[in-house]
């Protein structure tokens, strides 16, 4: 007789097995740890100025806007692998500002990059026996795909000292965040040409790579030629339109690179469901195909970035490296902490250095996407410290 009102029992697990949540393998989400400092800062007078996160904060551009309202009416189901216009507008974008040629059947879309950097380990099969490596300071996501598909992780900036360490993947970040710093084409090729020896696959995060501030250190992609000569075997470049065109909302982004790597990436991601959304696709073709906007957003930036920086030097910051991307590096020679809460006091957030290793412990990361109005407050608070 069945009870109908009675609560099923799972069955026993097998005997020596345990289970165990994927989620209690990963470290604490570091911004919820700033949210005291972020409460402090918020009580000033005359409001935060949030300079932590990184979050874009201009409008998005108008013909970007069109264009997906444009293509709102889209009751199917989009292509993972992206139409035929959008793979050939990322083609045309890598030739035109990056130097880079790749077949549009290389290209292949994704969610946000995000969602591609936390995926990619597991994706290419690496398991526990496997090692992903990435920068001493790093985006945390880079570890965190590493732990979602077992593996070991190891973060340095000098891969000999490996050794013979199994290492599947190599994350290269150029411009990195957090520091801003540039790999010229000869470090990227040497981290190339390393991981060709062993086998192993670099996968370069280009998100800030139109966001160069220096002449003499212009951000390169892994795929130009001066870096891996004619060859793009075991090499992928992620592009995010997030910080060029103002596009986070959007979780729009690309992978492009050695295609038969692409292609076992696509199918993947047909079986998974990862598609972006049509309108979104039409967007990316609108703002990957205009540079005015960009232009425009890199003025806002370089203002923001001349600011902050004469007033965080008059504060008695130093900065280091800093000469690409959305953000300054620096540094009072105290603990991180110390200088968040210093800077909560007068209402400015900023992200501590260790949120990326142990090396960032005495350094904050200080954004550069807040409004004129916002970094004009800043600069005026600084100059109390």
């Amino acid at each position: 007789m069945i009870d109908n009102d009675a609560t099923p029992s799972a069955p026993p697990a097998p005997s020596g097995t345990t289970t165990r949540s994927v989620a209690a393998l990963l470290p604490d989400f570091p911004w919820d740890t700033l949210e005291p400092y972020a409460a402090v800062a918020a009580a000033h007078p005359d409001g935060i100025v949030d300079l932590s996160v990184g979050t874009p904060v201009d409008p998005v551009p108008e013909l970007v806007r069109a264009a997906l309202t444009a293509a709102a009416d889209a009751p199917g189901y989009p292509r993972t692998q992206g139409t035929p216009v959008l793979r050939r507008a990322a083609a045309d974008w890598l030739r035109d500002r990056c130097g880079v040629v790749v077949n549009p059947d290389a290209v292949l879309p994704v969610i946000g990059t995000k969602e591609f950097v936390a995926g990619l380990p597991s994706w290419l099969g690496i398991g526990p026996q496997d090692w992903v490596a990435y920068p001493e300071l790093a985006y945390p996501t880079y570890e965190v795909g590493a732990i979602l598909a077992g593996a070991q992780t190891a973060a340095t900036d000098r891969l000999e000292v490996l050794g013979a360490a199994p290492v599947r993947l190599v994350w290269v970040n150029s411009p990195a965040n957090p520091t801003g710093r540039v790999l010229s084409a000869q470090q990227l090729r040497a981290i190339v040409d390393w991981a060709r020896d062993r086998g192993t696959i670099v996968a370069s995060d280009e998100c800030y790579l139109e966001l160069g501030w220096e002449p003499d250190a212009a951000p390169v992609s892994i795929l130009h030629p001066s870096v891996c000569g004619r060859s793009h075997d075991g090499l992928l470049a992620v592009h995010s339109l997030s910080k060029r065109s103002n596009l986070a909302g959007y979780r729009a982004g690309f992978v492009t690179g050695d295609p038969q790597l692409v292609a076992e990436l696509l199918e993947i991601r047909k079986h998974s469901g990862f598609m972006v959304p049509a309108p979104v696709q039409a967007a990316m073709v609108a703002a990957l195909g205009d540079r005015e906007h960009v232009k425009r957003q890199r003025e806002r930036y370089r203002g923001r970035r001349q600011a902050l920086w004469a007033a965080l030097r008059a504060a008695g910051f130093r900065i280091e490296h800093s000469s690409a991307g959305l953000y300054l590096w620096a540094t009072r020679g105290e603990s991180c902490w110390q200088t968040v809460s210093r800077l909560a006091e007068v209402g400015i957030l900023v992200a501590p250095g260790s949120f990326y290793g142990p090396a960032g412990n005495d350094f904050v990361r200080i954004a550069l996407t807040a409004t004129d109005e916002r970094v004009a407050a800043a600069v005026g608070r600084l100059a109390l410290l």
